[in-house]
């Protein structure tokens, strides 16, 4: 088994992982994989914390492989959002024989050029009001709180036209050590050209939705991938932000375009 928090939602149809951000945003990604369940079983699973040992991208592969194993023999399609759209390409570059359709929802950045646009792109977005609360977050408050508060400040950012959500009350703390540790490995590993190189083992299909409105500049992620991953698919959401599945303009449409391809490309009827 693998050891994590693993919720379960839906009970007919293709199994579908939902993969949350952050990393180590556990949780939030539970509306998109509601959102899936009337056609689809959908497994959500709450990546690994930090612990005695620092965290890297190879060992969320490896609990993922995990729980790809819990699915009995079969290759069940990974839906991954932002920092979860890079983990399922990992996996799928490490595991290509076990893996199958790959959806990435406002996939993060694999090169400098690209988030030096995304830096670009939020600062644009920032008034002096936010610029000024942003410097004021008290220099000690520790990682996880600067971290929570910084995101809740810079959200607004992210969106163009989204519902508000509550955390979910099931969910862990914030972990700032998790969070930093997998993001500097990922670091890591393209600057040492691991990735995107490694995506070029990826078989299956692969899609890549993003919204027009998502500061992730998405065109560049895009051109980006495709040399590796020539089967990628593109499809951008008009009035879009990051989370389209809580974008009121988009969520319907982002919805009936996920749900009309996975039942395409896994077994079964969705």
């Amino acid at each position: 088994m693998s050891g994590l928090t693993v919720r379960r939602h839906g009970e007919t149809g293709p199994v579908v992982i939902v993969l949350h951000g952050g990393p180590a945003a556990a949780g939030e990604a539970g509306p998109l994989a509601r959102g899936l369940a009337d056609g689809f079983q959908v497994l959500e699973p709450w990546q690994r914390g930090s612990g005695a040992v620092p965290l890297t991208v190879a060992r969320h592969v490896a609990d993922l492989q995990k729980i790809v194993e819990e699915c009995g023999g079969d290759r069940p399609a990974l839906v991954g959002e932002s920092w979860g759209a890079m983990l399922a390409l990992a996996y799928a570059a490490a595991h290509p024989g076990s893996a199958g359709p790959l959806a990435l929802v406002g996939c993060g950045t694999f090169d400098t050029a690209a988030r030096a646009r995304m830096r670009e792109i939020l600062d644009e977005r920032q008034d002096d009001g936010l610029r000024r609360r942003l410097e004021a977050l008290r220099p000690e408050t520790g990682d996880s709180e600067r971290l929570r508060e910084m995101y809740e400040l810079m959200a607004p950012l992210y969106d163009c036209d989204a519902e508000p959500t509550a955390p979910d009350p099931e969910a862990p703390a914030f972990d700032a050590r998790a969070h930093t540790e997998t993001w500097n490995d990922m670091l890591r590993l393209q600057a040492e050209g691991v990735y995107p190189a490694a995506f070029a083992a990826i078989r299956g299909p692969v899609l890549m939705l993003h919204g027009s409105h998502d500061p992730h500049p998405g065109r560049m992620i895009r051109d980006g991938l495709t040399p590796h991953i020539p089967q990628l698919e593109y499809h951008e959401l008009d009035r879009c932000g990051h989370s389209p599945w809580r974008e009121r303009r988009a969520r319907d449409a982002f919805f009936a375009v996920l749900r009309a391809w996975l039942a395409r490309r896994t077994s079964g009827t969705a």
